[in-house]
């Protein structure tokens, strides 16, 4: 069994339980983590809370210097990393190598790169007339974090945490912690001081409560379902702490009736696919036009069947197996619930992937006849279904894709730039994507309602984890 990283040292956890990690492909266990106790997360909460004080009191530069030489050993380590990732969350090797080690290293760098163009401004400080503004560490920070994204998800909170200042406790993910230990172990290497990042591995009614809990603990960033993020926010309450939450979704697509519609509904389906469904900004909800509305669906249709799931290992397979058994009984729920609600399955299904008797594999699915009141409407299903709904005019589409509880992530298609902007600009969400518009490093994400509050990436990922001062001259 692994150990806990705590205070510069791999740490034999107070508790003698472990955590067996499965490999979703084969189903086998692949390692074992500790399961921390709270007395792990007192003994890590404490080393971090020593280690603040000289830490945040570092140029920025010197903790620039200290990142910057972890990034070098990431990017040395970037295709074992890669491969241990499609072990560890059944992610296929490509899109390990692309997304669930290519992200992290990506943000890493850009975090990186922000503090070395805004750090004067933001640490030494800026002139306001006769005062000094400075951002300053918010103290000891504790990290909780989800198995869809594990590694990259690790990244957009502790290295703006400690390039800003703070000390971190982090717990990983139980299902998919390697990508931690990786960390963890580069984090070593480089050199970084004792007690400035420290890992406990364990459950989040354990850990992640007591981390919330500790009165020692000043922020706490959380990432994973609405339900778990209450609980975080109900339990750090107690003790005024700071909450960072980036939570669920259910994301629209609004495909406009001026729209390259083959392209549209293909880019669509693809993002649904997209690591097996497991992504919490995954436009599962596509608003077609009633007339263009059966050429979609036989669109959708025909793209979701190109994803035919399959051994993550091989450089060919696009859709691996989900994270857990769990998470396939609740994907295959979800698609037979579709059905009693009048949605029509049009392909795919939740009876077993033929020929992948062993692993958590799942069908692509493509749901039409979808209205926008039904569960499988309104609710996080993450695993790989879409459901299509049709709409009269524009007005009505805009109602309905702002018609949930989440606010994560959105999507607009149009033949005309400006109407596909305008309707952006009314959608009730934290970043959205127009005709296709690439992914930005160096911009805010974060939800609306009850897909949280705070933001990662970009500054605004960096400020998340500051305090700022105004100083009276």
């Amino acid at each position: 069994m692994r150990s806990l990283y705590i205070d510069g040292a791999w740490t034999d956890s107070a508790s003698d339980e472990g955590l067996e990690v499965l490999d979703p492909a084969t189903e086998q266990v692949i390692d074992t983590v500790p399961a921390g106790s709270a007395k792990d997360v007192d003994s890590a909460v404490e080393a971090a809370a020593a280690a603040f004080p000289a830490w945040s009191r570092r140029p920025y530069g010197q903790r620039v210097t200290h990142l910057a030489k972890a990034l070098e050993l990431f990017d040395e380590r970037a295709e074992d990393i890669a491969a241990l990732l499609t072990r560890d969350m059944g992610a296929p090797a490509g899109f390990s190598r692309k997304v669930q080690a290519g992200l992290p290293q990506m943000m890493f760098k850009t975090y990186i790169d922000l503090v070395e163009e805004h750090g004067e401004r933001y640490f030494t400080g800026e002139r306001v007339e006769n005062s000094l503004v400075v951002h300053e560490a918010v103290g000891v920070v504790g990290a909780i974090t989800p198995w869809n994204y594990p590694l990259h998800q690790i990244v957009l909170k502790v290295v703006p945490a400690l390039l800003a200042g703070n000390t971190v406790v982090l717990k990983p993910t139980e299902i998919a912690p390697l990508g931690a230990y990786a960390l963890a172990e580069i984090f070593d290497e480089a050199g970084l001081p004792a007690g400035v990042f420290n890992l406990v591995s364990g459950t989040g009614p354990v850990v992640g409560e007591a981390i919330a809990a500790h009165p020692k603990v000043d922020m706490v960033s959380f990432t994973g379902s609405t339900r778990a993020g209450t609980r975080v926010s109900q339990v750090a309450a107690e003790t005024v702490k700071r909450v960072a939450l980036e939570l669920g979704g259910k994301s629209p697509n609004v495909i406009l009736p001026d729209a390259d519609l083959t392209q549209a509904v293909k880019r669509g389906v693809a993002d649904v696919m997209r690591n097996t469904g497991q992504s919490c900004n995954a436009l599962t909800r596509m608003f077609v036009h009633r007339d263009s509305y059966d050429e979609a669906v036989e669109l959708a249709a025909a793209s979701a069947e190109k994803y035919a799931p399959g051994d993550p290992t091989d450089g060919s397979t696009r859709m691996g197996p989900l994270v857990s058994a769990a998470q396939l009984e609740k994907v295959r729920s979800y698609i037979e619930l579709a059905g009693t609600e009048g949605a029509r399955v049009v392909t795919g299904g939740a009876e077993p992937v033929e020929g992948l008797d062993t692993g958590y594999y799942v069908k692509p699915t493509i749901l039409a006849d979808v209205r926008n009141d039904m569960r499988v409407a309104q609710e996080e299903i993450f695993g790989p279904v879409l459901a299509l709904i049709p709409y009269d005019d524009v007005e009505e589409a805009v109602g309905l894709a702002n018609d949930t509880v989440y606010g994560l992530s959105a999507a607009v298609w149009s033949g005309d730039p400006d109407e596909g902007l305008a309707v952006a600009r009314r959608l009730r969400a934290g970043q959205v994507e127009l005709n296709g518009g690439a992914m930005n490093p160096r911009v805010p994400f974060g939800g609306y309602k009850r897909s949280g509050n705070g933001r990662e990436w970009g500054l605004p990922g960096l400020e998340e984890f500051c305090e700022v001062k105004a100083v009276q001259m």
